[in-house]
C-alpha cells in the first residue's frame, strides 16, 4: 500500500520538487519503505509534477520503485494498491510482445493501458487509485477501484489540478485556499461523516468509486466504468438456494485465495463477529502455517467485549492469537493523535479500535485481512432488520401507532450502559423512523442531526449556506437508482454511500497510519455483482440478518458465533463521555469555544450537554459529532 500525489499546472514554476517533497513527507506513513519524485516541463503545456511514497509488498527491489514509467517513458504512473490478477494480465501482455523489467503490479496497468487505453481498468481485479500521466497525448487519468477500498482526492479551480491519496497532502500547496464547504457540513452533521464527491473544502472533491477522471485539453471530465447491474430488466439469479450457497463459498474461497498473494507477512483482523471468522476459516485452509490473527476488548465492560467468540475462531483453527484489552486509559492516550490525522470531520467512533488493532497487527505483519463489506452486501446491520419489521408496523391501525405507540417511544430512555436500555434506544430509533417512504426511513435511521435539530444548533448565516435537501436527496438518488427489492435497494445505498466513505475510508486511514495494508475479499467485485443477485429474502429472512452468508458458512463457523447477534465495533462513547472523556466536553463544547467559532448557537449546544450530563436524554453521539468537529476546526482554521 502506497501514498500518491501529483501536480499539473500551465505555470511551470508552480510545480516543484520541494512542493511534491512537502506533500509526499504529510503521507509517508502510507509508505515508509521508499519515496520517489518525477517531474516534466513542457513549454506547450506547462508541467506535470507525481509523487509517490511506497509499502512494499510485492517485489521488494528498487524495481518496484515508483514513479514507475514504461519503455520509451511516454506514460509515467503513481499506484496505491493491489491488482491481484497481475500474474495473469501479465502472462497475457507478454504473449503481445510487451517486456517487463519489475514483477510489480504496477508496471501491468502500464502495459494494459498501452494496450487497451483507460479502458483497461475494466480487466483489474483489486483495490487501487493511480494517476497516470500520458505524455504523447498531454492526459492525466486519475482512477478509483470499483468499491471505493483506495481512496484518491483532487483539487481543481479551472486551471490547476492537484491530487493526492488525502486531503492533507493537497493543503501543503500554497496556492490552495481553505474555506469550509457547509453543504458538506450539513451532510457531516446529518451522517457523521462526508459522502463523496464533497469534502469539507471548496474545491476539494473525493474521486467516486467505479470512476476516473481525464484531463486533457485545459478540461476534466469525470467517466463512470463500474456498477452494480441495476437495470430492471437484469437478469436476476435463477440458481437454486443450494447452488446460490455453493457459488457464493466458491466466489469468496476465491477471493481470499488471490488475497493471500504478498511478499511479506500477512495476519487477519478477528473481531469475534461472523465476517471475520469466516475470512480466518477460509485462510487456514489455503495457508501452510498458522493464521496470525489479532483481536481488541475491553476491560470491564462486558457489553462491548467480544473477544471470547474471536478466541473460539482461534481455538478452532488453531491460529496464532493476539489479544489485546483497552481501558479508557488507552483510548485518552490515542485521542489526539488520532483526531490530529483526521482530514476532514468524522466522527465514527470505532476509528479509534480501528488505530489500536492496526498498530498491533501491524507490529507482527505488513498485510491483513479483514471480514468488512459483509453487512453491506447481506444485510448485517440493524436497519435492515427495522425495514423488515416495518412491513408489520405499517399495517397497525394509524390511531394506535400515533397515539399510542409514538408517545411510548418518546417516553423510553435511549441510554447506552446497560443491554437493556440499548433495547429500549433501538424501539425508540425504529418507531421515530417508520414514515412512509422508503427513503424517509432510511435517512431517520442513518441520522444523527436531523434538519430541525440543525435548524437550532446552527446560526442563521450558516444555515442560509447549507442545502440540507443534499442528504436526503442523496440518499433517494441511490435508492431511486436500484430497481430491487427494498433490501437490496438500502444495501446498494450502502456500498455505494456509507461503505466506501464512512466503513472503508477508517481502515484505510487508521492502518495506513500504522503501515499496514489492509485487504477485503468480501469486496471482490465479481462476488459483489453475484450478491446482488441473490434476494433480500435470503439475505434477511424471518428478520435473521445475513441469513444466506450464515447458512452457506456455518459448518466452518463455532457454534457461539453461529447463534450470537452482531453488536459492532463501538466504542463506548455514551459512558465514557461522562466520566473519563469528560475533558472533551469541556475542551470543544465550551460557550468561549463555540462563540469564537462562530458556527453554533452556544445555547443550543449547552442545552445538548446539560440533557446528556443529567441523563435525560442521550445527546453523545450529537456531543461526539461536535467534539470531532470541533478538533477537526482547531486544528485547521485557528
Amino acid at each position: 500500500m502506497c501514498g500518491i500525489c501529483g501536480r499539473l499546472s500551465k505555470d511551470s514554476k508552480s510545480v516543484t520538487e520541494e512542493l511534491l517533497r512537502r506533500m509526499c513527507q504529510t503521507i509517508s506513513y502510507r509508505g515508509p519503505d521508499d519515496d520517489g519524485i518525477w517531474i516534466t516541463i513542457k513549454p506547450e503545456f506547462g508541467a506535470v509534477g507525481l509523487g509517490h511514497q511506497r509499502l512494499s509488498i510485492i517485489d521488494l527491489s528498487d524495481a518496484g520503485r515508483q514513479p514507475i514509467t514504461n519503455e520509451d517513458k511516454s506514460l509515467w504512473l503513481v499506484f496505491n494498491g493491489e491488482i491481484y490478477n497481475f500474474l495473469t494480465l501479465r502472462k497475457s501482455l507478454e504473449r503481445n510482445g510487451h517486456r517487463f523489467f519489475s514483477n510489480t503490479d504496477s508496471e501491468v496497468i502500464l502495459h494494459q493501458y498501452e494496450q487497451d487505453g483507460i479502458g483497461c481498468v475494466e480487466k483489474f481485479n483489486g483495490m487501487f487509485a493511480f494517476g497516470l500521466w500520458d505524455d504523447r497525448k498531454n492526459r492525466l487519468i486519475l482512477c478509483r477501484d470499483r468499491l471505493g477500498i483506495k481512496p484518491v482526492v483532487y483539487y481543481w479551480d479551472g486551471c490547476n489540478l492537484i491530487f493526492a491519496s488525502e486531503i492533507k497532502a493537497i493543503l501543503t500547496d500554497p496556492s490552495v485556499t481553505r474555506e469550509i464547504n457547509w453543504t458538506a457540513l450539513g451532510l457531516y452533521l446529518n451522517a457523521s461523516y462526508i459522502p463523496a464527491p464533497w469534502t469539507i473544502f471548496k474545491n476539494i472533491y473525493k474521486l467516486k468509486p467505479g470512476h476516473y477522471l481525464v484531463f486533457e485539453n485545459g478540461h476534466i471530465t469525470i467517466h463512470q466504468y463500474w456498477d452494480i447491474n441495476n437495470s430492471s430488466d437484469m437478469p436476476r439469479s435463477h440458481l437454486s438456494f443450494e447452488e446460490q450457497k455453493k457459488h457464493l463459498f466458491e466466489l469468496l474461497n476465491e477471493s481470499v485465495k488471490r488475497r493471500l498473494i504478498s511478499d511479506v507477512p500477512l495476519g487477519a483482523f478477528l473481531s469475534g463477529g461472523t465476517d471475520s471468522s469466516i475470512i480466518v476459516a477460509l485462510m487456514a485452509s489455503h495457508m501452510l502455517k498458522p493464521v496470525k490473527t489479532f483481536s481488541i476488548g475491553y476491560r470491564d465492560l462486558p457489553l462491548y467485549d467480544e473477544t471470547d467468540y474471536a478466541k473460539a475462531t482461534a481455538r478452532l483453527y488453531k491460529t496464532e492469537h493476539h489479544e489485546f484489552k483497552l481501558s479508557y486509559k488507552d483510548i485518552i492516550e490515542i485521542v489526539p493523535g488520532v483526531l490530529d490525522s483526521l482530514d476532514e470531520p468524522f466522527s465514527d467512533s470505532s476509528v479509534f479500535p480501528t488505530f489500536i488493532v492496526s498498530k498491533m497487527t501491524g507490529q507482527h505483519v505488513t498485510v491483513a485481512l479483514a471480514g468488512d463489506g459483509a453487512d453491506e452486501l447481506f444485510a448485517g446491520y440493524r436497519k435492515y432488520t427495522g425495514e423488515y419489521w416495518y412491513r408489520y408496523y405499517s399495517i397497525l391501525p394509524y390511531f394506535f401507532r400515533n397515539n399510542i405507540l409514538q408517545p411510548l417511544a418518546d417516553w423510553l430512555p435511549d441510554s447506552r450502559d446497560t443491554f437493556l436500555n440499548e433495547r429500549f434506544r433501538r424501539i425508540k430509533k425504529f418507531i421515530n423512523g417508520a414514515g412512509n417512504s422508503l427513503t424517509h426511513r432510511v435517512q431517520a435511521w442513518r441520522e444523527i442531526f436531523p434538519e430541525e435539530l440543525c435548524q437550532k444548533i446552527l446560526k442563521p448565516h450558516i444555515l442560509s449556506k447549507i442545502q440540507f435537501k443534499t442528504f436526503e436527496e442523496n440518499i433517494s438518488y441511490y435508492l431511486e437508482r436500484y430497481s430491487g427489492d427494498p433490501v437490496n435497494k438500502m444495501l446498494y445505498l450502502d456500498t455505494k454511500d456509507s461503505l466506501p466513505d464512512d466503513m472503508l475510508n477508517k481502515v484505510d486511514r487508521m492502518s495506513m497510519l500504522n503501515s499496514l495494508e489492509v485487504r477485503v475479499p468480501f469486496l471482490d467485485h465479481e462476488l459483489v455483482e453475484f450478491a446482488f443477485q441473490i434476494g433480500g429474502d435470503k439475505k434477511l429472512y424471518r428478520g435473521s440478518r445475513k441469513y444466506v452468508l450464515l447458512e452457506t458458512f456455518k459448518k466452518l463457523l463455532p457454534r457461539e458465533i453461529r447463534i450470537r447477534p452482531k453488536w459492532g465495533f463501538e466504542v463506548p462513547i455514551s459512558t465514557w463521555l461522562r466520566n473519563e472523556l469528560r475533558f472533551l466536553i469541556d475542551d470543544y463544547l465550551s460557550d468561549s469555544i463555540i462563540k469564537k467559532q462562530g458556527i453554533f448557537n452556544s445555547e443550543a449546544i449547552d442545552d445538548l450537554v446539560q440533557k446528556y450530563l443529567h441523563n435525560k436524554t442521550d445527546t453523545s453521539w450529537q456531543l461526539w459529532n461536535l467534539i470531532v468537529f470541533g478538533h477537526w476546526y482547531q486544528r485547521y482554521f485557528s
